[in-house]
């Protein structure tokens, strides 16, 4: 069965380190040793400790990373997305 996805509006943010536009936090050093992703192009942001986190968003299927570049995508319903710059003006259409 061939389907199309539905239109719906969402609002589509470039990432920005202090806007709050992400769920929470986690330790580059657990990002590396707990997961399976590629964690070069990540935002690594410095804290007064000299630790090192990553941004991330939660939704359904768990957290996604922030990567430099990103945009977070934020549905009328609430759910959030993270979509890389190479693929977001792809994706979505700008009606402002």
């Amino acid at each position: 069965m061939k389907c199309r996805r539905t239109p719906v509006e969402a609002e589509v943010v470039q990432y920005e380190v202090g806007k709050n536009m992400e769920d929470g936090f986690e330790l580059l050093a657990d990002v590396i040793t707990k997961g399976w992703i590629v964690t070069d192009f990540l935002v690594k942001i410095t804290r007064d400790d000299g630790s090192i986190v990553c941004p991330y968003i939660t939704h359904r299927r768990g957290r996604t990373f922030i990567g430099e570049g990103d945009y977070i995508i934020l549905q009328a319903d609430g759910t959030k997305h993270v979509c890389g710059a190479d693929k977001v003006w792809n994706r979505f259409e700008k009606i402002d």
